[in-house]
């Protein structure tokens, strides 16, 4: 869950973030995917975000991973680039929304094509050498988040982000190499996958972040990410992180655990180990969905906000022992 609180603009973790993730896994989390963090300054979704384009940003990243280790959590972070999303206020209670505009801090946005988000900046297509230069940054951002001690990698290729721009036949335009046709669209995905691989330890897992749906006709559906999920298997990806929707308006009918069977199919089909994400909030609710084989494993995002003792409420309706580190442990609910 984006924080927006890099006051500094400079993409460096602060102490909102140490704190932030800090106590959460004190209060027993098992994996903390840090929010979206992008890979070049103009793929921010806001000015505010974090960032892992510069060696400089990696030890803000290095004291957060080595204070949730000594606490028992493991620690991920969702690498990211916001494309035609990106240049907009950060989301705060009081403040503006939209578009932050170039002459009052914010940059020019990009994507595949120059076919803006509704009601966002119309962004610059990307030439060939500058989409060239996206696997790169990543690699390059994975291996600062190596550096810095982080666990897991999450590739961030849905909600309408860059790389899901360019697999949705409803934002790629294109009529080159990375445009066109199923393989054309997904080359992008599948080259940054190959290129952090390439620099992210075997012994470290590989996630990536997949809208399996965009819920409108003549999109990206349910077949084409199963297709997907299985050349990402083959190049090395241990998780496909299944959610929906994010690229363009759409009615979706939203309700308790609406995107699980996204996963189950993903997970069925492919073959490839899946996680479940999306209005899944209650203990016996995420229980069921990993019993049941639909998934083999749960994200929770909002629901972490509102309650970051989740995990102990978690263990005392489950029966299991209180996952809380020393000093939080005497609040324990079945102490």
């Amino acid at each position: 869950m984006c924080q927006y609180t890099v006051t500094e603009q400079d993409g460096r973790p602060n102490q909102w973030h140490f704190v932030h993730y800090g106590s959460r896994a004190a209060l027993g989390f098992g994996l903390l995917v840090i929010e979206a963090t992008a890979v070049q300054p103009h793929g921010r979704i806001t000015v505010q975000d974090l960032g892992l384009w510069d060696d400089t940003q990696i030890e803000g990243f290095r004291a957060i991973t080595d204070f949730c280790h000594r606490q028992g959590s493991a620690i991920a972070v969702q690498l990211a680039h916001a494309g035609r999303k990106g240049s907009t206020w950060p989301d705060t209670p009081d403040g503006p929304t939209g578009v932050q505009p170039i002459n009052q801090g914010g940059f020019q946005v990009v994507a595949p094509s120059a076919e803006g988000f509704p009601g966002l900046a119309t962004p610059q297509a990307l030439t060939e050498d500058e989409i060239a230069a996206v696997p790169v940054a990543f690699a390059e951002a994975a291996r600062r988040a190596d550096a810095a001690g982080v666990d897991v990698l999450e590739i961030h290729a849905a909600h309408g982000y860059l790389l899901h721009q360019f697999y949705s036949p409803l934002s790629n335009h294109r009529s080159d190499q990375w445009g066109g046709d199923f393989a054309g669209r997904t080359r992008l995905t599948r080259e940054v996958v190959e290129a952090v691989r390439l620099v992210w330890p075997e012994s470290k897992p590989l996630f990536v972040r997949v809208s399996a749906t965009e819920w409108v006709d003549d999109g990206w559906n349910g077949d084409d990410t199963v297709r997907l999920s299985k050349q990402l298997k083959d190049l090395g990806v241990d998780l496909m992180d299944v959610s929906t929707g994010g690229n363009l308006v759409a009615s979706i009918p939203v309700g308790p655990g609406y995107q699980v069977a996204f996963a189950e199919r993903v997970r069925r089909e492919a073959g490839i180990p899946t996680s479940a994400v999306g209005l899944i909030t209650e203990p016996v609710q995420a229980e069921q969905v990993l019993r049941s084989g639909q998934a083999d494993a749960i994200m929770i995002g909002r629901a972490a906000l509102r309650d970051p003792g989740w995990p102990e409420r978690a263990a005392a309706q489950l029966g299991a022992l209180t996952p809380m580190a020393g000093p939080y442990s005497r609040g324990a609910l079945h102490r």
